[in-house]
């Protein structure tokens, strides 16, 4: 997932056990013993290159969430959480009922505005297809994902440990610069 930019877990799992020659039915770590190896490989390989990336992303997705600051914007993923590989993207939830308001404000901010959408897990049996959008922020990717005002207290399920989604405020990301 490193060394090859992966962050979808599964595709991770099918190519590793493709690679030892493994079916897919072989026993593969769980998501978590996943991203708590990668974590560890970036502190023992990389680890003041790796603070200095992180750092530099999430000043990034501060600075960006102060222009999206009426659309209530929260840090997900791995820019939160640390865990960030060459080719991760910022990722930002907004809260908007009109997803066209975001890109306006966007696109008045100077991006490039390219639609997405990125399908969620809300519990075991529903998934939902958010609409959202794609920026360029100094050379890096971000996504902007706009969910429904009536959606900021119920977060999206991680992929990685089946939980509601982290979020993080301005302000919390804000303090773990502040910290570093």
């Amino acid at each position: 997932m490193v060394e090859h930019g992966i962050d979808d877990f599964g595709l991770a799992k099918r190519k590793a056990a493709a690679r030892l020659g493994l079916s897919e039915a072989s026993r593969l770590p769980t998501n978590v013993e996943i991203q708590a190896r990668v974590v560890e490989r970036q502190r023992l390989f990389e680890p003041t290159l790796h603070d200095e990336h992180v750092g530099g992303l999430r000043r990034i997705a501060a600075s960006l969430m102060g222009r999206l600051e009426a659309f209530r914007p929260r840090l997900v993923g791995s820019v939160l959480d640390g865990s960030v590989t060459p080719g991760s993207a910022i990722e930002l939830h907004v809260f908007a009922d009109a997803p066209e308001l975001v890109a306006f404000e966007l696109e008045q901010a100077g991006y490039r505005v390219t639609e997405s959408s990125r399908r969620y897990r809300f519990d075991r049996e529903h998934t939902q297809q958010i609409p959202g959008f794609k920026v360029r922020c100094e050379d890096e990717d971000a996504l902007v994902m706009v969910f429904p005002e009536r959606g900021s207290h119920h977060a999206p399920r991680s992929p990685v440990d089946g939980r509601p989604m982290r979020r993080a405020s301005r302000a919390a990301v804000l303090a773990l610069l502040a910290e570093a």
